[in-house]
């Protein structure tokens, strides 16, 4: 048997976790036993938390616990194989995907082929299948091993930058002539700013407090950069389309207020600012109603439009070149700063529910 040790959170404190210690008994037919090595904990992974329960989203089912109120966070990162009982996944093997944060965890590997697997329990059939996807590092021709740890950092925020640069693009920007993009020096915001550089018929505006403001405007990517303070010096006659990256009620309120009937449309697309599940039946702000980003809906629809192959080769694409620019020597947008163990992790999660993270630092927990 095999000593385990899980982190889990309380649903309603996300800042409160324990360290639960178990063991694993015998792996039966079909099953797989994964030793966890790296995990990229960002704020992100504290958004997955507090819409965990909502349901095209779900995060909280991927690793249920039978505790009531009690929850595994899910992060991105690498594990390897220590143990299997199925057929084309070997000891030794190392995959990329979305795992609990724990030293180990079992999965039932299904639909197994050159590129991975899924992980074929009932429940997780049910749930989004981007996230239930695990890749080998053998067969990814976007891993680079020195990137591994920028690899988990970026790649889930960067497919959603690459889509919703996408969507926004497919979409004719809705008529705007200037994008508002709020939490400016997230890793999400800026990567979709990446992703927009060859356009020169749109502004874009980056959205941050006082505190970031000198880090958002050494990234040289943005038009202008704002304090949330200034937004209504924006002129509100420009066409303006809004990506809601921080969820904030009295931004989102202010930019609405300010823009009237300019605000061409508003894509919600995160929640850095705000913790608590948010009601779209309530909002009752002038202007267009707030809508709803979820990557996989592009994805989706880019497979169908592209192929899953030409949707790929352009992500890897895209998210190469973007690795390559965050870590530029001379001018870094992130450097990694390691976490050894899971009562580390515990910290440094607190740390990222109360908003005390430094911008530049993208954190791993190395197990």
């Amino acid at each position: 048997m095999t000593d385990i040790t899980r982190l889990v959170t309380d649903q309603q404190a996300l800042g409160v976790s324990k360290l639960i210690n178990e063991q694993v008994p015998p792996l039966a037919d079909g099953q797989a036993l994964m030793r966890i090595h790296r995990l990229a904990v960002t704020t992100n992974n504290i958004t997955y938390a507090a819409f965990g329960h909502t349901p095209h989203l779900r995060y909280w089912d991927y690793y249920p616990v039978a505790e009531q109120g009690w929850g595994q966070m899910p992060a991105w990162g690498f594990a390897e194989v220590v143990e299997s009982t199925v057929e084309g996944v070997e000891p030794g093997e190392r995959f990329y995907g979305f795992w609990p944060i724990a030293t180990h965890v079992v999965v039932d590997p299904v639909r197994v082929s050159q590129r991975g697997f899924y992980d074929g329990r009932d429940y997780r059939m049910e749930l989004v299948s981007a996230y239930n996807q695990y890749q080998r590092v053998l067969t990814d021709a976007a891993y680079r091993p020195e990137n591994e740890d920028y690899q988990m950092l970026l790649r889930p925020l960067f497919i959603t930058s690459f889509m919703l640069a996408d969507y926004l693009e497919d979409n004719g920007f809705f008529g705007a002539r200037r994008v508002v993009i709020s939490s400016a020096s997230s890793k999400t915001a800026y990567g979709t700013v990446f992703c927009l550089q060859q356009r020169d018929d749109l502004d874009v505006v980056g959205l941050t407090s006082a505190s970031n403001r000198d880090f958002v405007e050494g990234l040289g990517c943005y038009d202008q950069v704002v304090d949330y303070d200034g937004i209504t010096g924006l002129d509100p006659s420009v066409p303006t389309l809004y990506v809601d990256f921080s969820g904030n009620d009295g931004v989102r309120a202010t930019i609405h207020h300010h823009l009237t009937e300019q605000l061409v449309h508003n894509c919600y697309a995160g929640s850095a600012h705000n913790h608590e599940h948010i009601n779209e039946a309530e909002w009752t702000l002038p202007g267009p109603a707030p809508r709803r980003y979820f990557a996989p809906d592009q994805i989706r629809k880019r497979n169908a439009d592209w192929g899953p192959a030409e949707v790929t080769r352009r992500f890897n694409e895209a998210q190469l070149a973007f690795i390559d620019r965050v870590q530029q020597p001379d001018s870094p947008w992130l450097t990694v700063e390691e976490h050894q163990g899971l009562e580390a992790a515990q910290a440094l999660i607190r740390s990222l529910v109360d908003g005390r993270v430094d911008p530049v630092k993208g954190h791993v927990v190395v197990l």
